[in-house]
């Protein structure tokens, strides 16, 4: 969608350099953009393409010494950058509202207005589908499941009974929000599953990505609050609550009835071990292995997780071992040496 750099820079209620009718018609980085795009600079990084960047403007800080081109200044370059993305490439709902012909619907599964529902899509009975909600093909909604307005389930996920999810949720494709926790009790060699009778509660604006796992709980909620945005191949296992606006990043795992607290971060691969708590705002780093709790603000990594900085001085000092291992031992032999000559001279 084609827009002047002066109504761009009034939505985004910023301040307009140079020609207002200079017209852009997407947006892409200040390394790869063409004649047409609008770009964004944000810090010292990007200064090496400010000369060559061929972007008809840029998004640029308002205390920013650049005027080469066209430019919209703002206090915050990457949300003004995303709130144009938004207004340039206006996608709109990928799937017209209706019911295909080949989807299966359950008994009592009430559908609200403007319901999309793609070829081959199953939905359980007794489900309630809210306003504007988009389910497309090879999509399974279990029984008894609530789909919250303007939420979005793309092909080929699962949302198993009696899940919960609130409004605007997405649930990208291969995820599988509310399958079986795994527990088992062991007696005398053999493992006896335990039966899984809760359900899964995913809040107002959380995303699940592609290929993540959300297990139901054993019993009572597994509980996902508002904001949360989970990374693709995710585990969230049974009885596990997660505080808004939570970043999970890829391959993270956390095992069961373990509490995230608001606004943490786990990022890419990062464990946390069952029946702990994660306090507000802390982060935890990429490959962190936590097996005990974490207190809110701290930011924790390694294996075993501990505060960033002193892991930082433990790996530093493990680049050393080689080193440190042939001075242990050439001193070792140094002692061996004067010890045999004390023997001989006594």
């Amino acid at each position: 969608m084609e827009r002047s750099l002066g109504e761009l820079a009034e939505l985004l209620r910023g301040e307009l350099q140079g020609d207002a009718g200079v017209r852009v018609c997407g947006v892409a980085g200040i390394k790869e953009a063409r004649p047409g795009d609008l770009a964004f600079y944000a810090d010292r990084r990007f200064e090496p393409w400010l000369a060559s960047t061929q972007a008809s403007a840029l998004i640029i800080p308002i205390d920013a010494t650049f005027d080469r081109l066209p430019a919209i200044r703002v206090a915050d370059p990457r949300a003004a950058f995303l709130r144009a993305a938004a207004l340039l490439h206006e996608d709109g709902r990928p799937l017209a509202p209706g019911v295909h012909p080949t989807a299966l619907v359950g008994a009592g599964t009430k559908l609200g207005e403007g319901v999309a529902v793609a070829p081959h899509v199953v939905l359980g009975a007794d489900c309630v589908i809210g306003d504007r909600v988009t389910i497309l093909p090879g999509a399974v909604i279990g029984d008894g499941v609530v789909i919250g307005p303007d939420s979005l389930i793309y092909p080929h996920a699962v949302v198993w009974k009696g899940s919960r999810l609130g409004a605007r949720v997405i649930v990208h494709s291969g995820a599988v929000v509310g399958d079986d926790g795994f527990g088992f009790l062991t007696r005398e060699g053999r493992h006896v599953k335990v039966p899984q009778r809760g359900h899964v509660v995913l809040e107002d604006d959380v995303e699940i990505g592609a290929n993540t796992c959300v297990d139901r709980a054993t019993t009572g909620v597994t509980l996902v609050e508002r904001g949360t945005r989970i990374d693709n191949l995710v585990q969230v296992a049974h009885n596990v609550r997660i505080g808004p606006d939570s970043i999970l990043c890829a391959q993270v795992g956390i095992a069961g009835s373990t509490s995230v607290g608001r606004r943490v971060t786990l990022a890419g691969q990062a464990g946390v071990t069952g029946h702990i708590e994660i306090g507000d705002e802390a982060m935890v780093g990429a490959q962190g292995g936590v097996t005990k709790s974490v207190p809110a603000g701290q930011q924790v990594s390694g294996y075993p997780a501990t505060p960033h900085a002193r892991a930082r001085r433990m790996y530093a000092a493990l680049r050393h071992l080689p080193e440190l291992v042939r001075e242990v031992r050439r001193l070792g032999e140094r002692l061996r040496r004067l010890e045999e000559r004390g023997r001989g001279a006594s």
